[in-house]
């Protein structure tokens, strides 16, 4: 049973819309200041990475595919047109809240971006030294000519256009020449406290345009303006041609610069003139231009609040803290003999898997270690842990996962150190990207092998483990061990698909499995039993488990379901959803846990997953779907994972069946899950002041 397009939401509007929850913590004034910064930035981020996706699939569509019908039953064109409209009243209410709010605001907290004619005397003279030290040996100004065409400018870099007057020394004058920022100059600077105030910055922007006359001697600078061009940055591979997916990678991946481009991002000051030279050399539309009142690219102002240490500015900080029995000093074998233990992060702490990696590495009893990577970073300790580990002849084997969007490079150079310390590399099953997160230990243990499991919600990331909210599960429960192990067997060998004791998994069993118990849960109702499904995820997409929640709901079970991101579901409609409700958590951490939770007629059934429910989780990725077994842990699930959320009224938002949301308030005292959650489960309370 799979929904119709007049029962789902668009997809690409339902990311605009998360974007718009976005920027209102940007909006909220109880938050810190320099938080609220940084959402702005995460917002423009979020943005780069739908143009460069999202969009560009939909241009695509638009001119080879054009009569297309999307699942909202809208046509290419028809969507591309509802998102720029969209996209550009986003944009422009996230530049106000800059300039209106979040900028004047930092400056009476005494953290200012001085304009040029505020700089003073002294200001000045440094700002000059650091553009001739630092600036000017890097910048190329490239004069537009027959002999110099407009240059081929990389993805999202910064760059400038020029306008000029006279000739040069070689009697050209084309009138117009382009300036681009090199990626290793900072967009902003802080000035040194002896001239200024502790906490003074100046744009890259300002200091080029102060002193771009240096570039070009002889002629009049008419115009400085920034612009900025997003690409197509889909990577294709094509099987016919493929002989080693690495190789083929670098070669896609030195080609990602230079894709087809999809936005162009201008200054406000830039004239009509200009604006039409600019769309015409990257063979774009009008409807792809966004002016912008301030800085061209937000993103790396996400490097300010690092260079302001104001703690009242900032969320305050927090030390995560250990399950209490490893707080009790056991070792984590020894623990994890004694029971299963549940990671909640990141309110405790991910040193238990960094711990589980490094005790593989150095511990004798050892022989083998299984690991599942997707994005890690270019600095993981647990990666060096795996080196370490293969170079002290353990077996090691890692299933890297060549096409994680934009963690391609990072992870094609950990392919490359981990097959130099000796380990054995295998990139997935071409045509499937491994999104499971697994980890295993082999050890030998009184004449017999003891396998010691992780497997867990979100990537093997130290950094995002302080961020994102997430759990994850240790454990030596053998069948759970053994399923893990035939699912590395699975992807690493040729064979059918083994039937698993306990894991669901994508693409085979996740989707039914999952099917199955909506299903259950509908026939309780019908039965006039009691019914219930919540389920939390980033995003909810795929049809046919849609319309499965859309009978379900008809059947009278009740359904909450929390969705961080993008839903096509619509809920509260009469007839259809009157039993649904969805709702979202935009708060300090990245919700990112999916956790399906099922009455079961009161024999709760409780799940984990690397998964949320899209169709490319279900039917393109390697994911996994892990029961919780243990009474106790579950409970605790049900516990810090779900009801806080559903009982959340400050950081919660309403989802109505247009697609639109309502911000969750009260007039009481709040209740935010997360900051109960740091409260509950961390030191911080006890441990920091502010």
């Amino acid at each position: 049973m799979g929904a119709t397009a007049d029962t789902l939401l668009n997809r690409e509007l339902g990311l605009i819309e998360f974007n718009r929850r976005v920027l209102a913590q940007a909006e909220d004034e109880t938050l810190p200041l320099l938080e609220r910064l940084k959402f702005l930035c995460i917002v423009s981020s979020n943005l780069d990475e739908f143009f460069e996706v999202r969009v560009a699939w939909l241009k695509d569509n638009v001119q080879h595919n054009p009569n297309r019908i999307l699942a909202d039953g809208s046509t290419p064109g028809q969507a591309l047109a509802k998102v720029a409209t969209a996209a550009r009243e986003l944009i422009r209410r996230q530049y106000d809240v800059l300039r209106a709010n979040v900028l004047p605001a930092l400056r009476s907290a005494g953290v200012v971006f001085l304009r040029r004619a505020e700089w003073s005397v002294e200001q000045r003279a440094w700002i000059r030294d650091y553009f001739l030290r630092e600036v000017l040996p890097v910048l190329t100004p490239i004069g537009l000519d027959p002999s110099h065409p407009f240059p081929k400018l990389l993805n999202k870099s910064l760059n400038f256009a020029i306008e000029l007057e006279g000739r040069d020394a070689f009697g050209r004058n084309s009138g117009i020449a382009i300036v681009q920022a090199p990626r290793i100059l900072p967009r902003v600077i802080k000035l040194p406290e002896v001239i200024s105030g502790p906490h003074q910055f100046v744009f890259l922007s300002s200091i080029v345009h102060e002193h771009i006359d240096e570039l070009f001697a002889g002629m009049t600078v008419k115009g400085f303006y920034q612009f900025r061009v997003t690409r197509n940055s889909e990577l294709t591979v094509e099987e016919e041609e493929l002989k080693n997916l690495r190789t083929a990678l670098q070669g896609e991946l030195r080609q990602r610069q230079y894709g087809d481009a999809v936005r162009l991002e201008i200054a406000d000051n830039c004239p009509a003139h200009m604006e039409d030279y600019l769309l015409a050399q990257f063979t774009l539309q009008r409807d792809d231009v966004f002016r912008v009142d301030g800085p061209v690219n937000l993103v790396r102002l996400m490097q300010v609040p690092d260079m302001v240490d104001v703690p009242a500015l900032k969320f305050r900080p927090f030390v995560p803290a250990l399950p209490s029995l490893l707080a009790k000093k056991a070792t984590l074998f020894e623990a994890m003999r004694k029971q299963d233990i549940l990671l909640h992060h990141p309110f405790q702490s991910f040193q238990p898997v960094i711990d589980l990696l490094n005790l593989g590495a150095t511990d004798p009893q050892v022989v083998a270690i299984k690991m599942t990577v997707y994005r890690t970073g270019t600095d993981s300790v647990l990666m060096e842990s795996l080196i370490a580990a293969a170079r002290a002849g353990k077996q090691v084997t890692v299933i890297v996962e060549l096409m994680a969007r934009f963690d391609e490079e990072a992870n094609i150079s950990w392919a490359q150190r981990l097959e130099d310390a000796g380990a054995h590399v295998v990139y997935g099953v071409y045509g499937y990207k491994v999104h499971a997160k697994m980890l295993m230990v082999v050890r030998r243990e009184e004449g017999q092998l003891r396998r010691y499991v992780h497997l867990g919600t979100g990537n093997y990331h130290p950094r995002t483990a302080r961020m994102y909210t997430d759990f994850g599960l240790l454990t030596c429960n053998d069948d759970i061990a053994s399923d893990v192990n035939d699912l590395f067997v699975q992807i690493t060998g040729l064979g059918r698909a083994s039937k698993l004791k306990h894991l669901l998994s994508s693409p085979f069993t996740l989707l039914p499995g999952m099917v199955e118990r909506i299903r259950a849960e509908a026939e309780h109702a019908k039965a006039g039993k009691p019914a219930r499904i919540i389920a939390k995820m980033n995003a909810l997409l795929e049809g046919e488990i849609i319309g499965e929640l859309y009978a379900a709901s008809q059947a009278g079970v009740k359904i909450q379901l929390i969705v961080r991101g993008v839903c096509a579901l619509k809920p509260g409609v009469p007839g259809l959803s009157e039993n649904i409700t969805v709702r979202s958590i935009i708060g300090r951490f990245l919700e990112h846990s999916r956790v399906f939770y099922y009455l079961n007629g009161g024999n709760e059934d409780l799940f984990i997953s690397s998964a949320d429910w899209m169709g490319r989780n279900f039917f393109r990725r390697i994911e996994t779907c892990v029961p919780i077994l243990d009474k106790k842990i579950k409970q605790r699930i049900i516990r810090e994972g779900l009801k806080p959320y559903l009982a959340d009224n400050g950081n919660a938002w309403e989802m109505s069946a247009d697609g639109s949301y309502r911000h969750r308030t009260t007039r009481g005292q709040p209740r935010i899950a997360q900051e109960s959650l740091l409260a509950e489960l961390t030191v911080a309370s006890r441990a920091i002041k502010r």
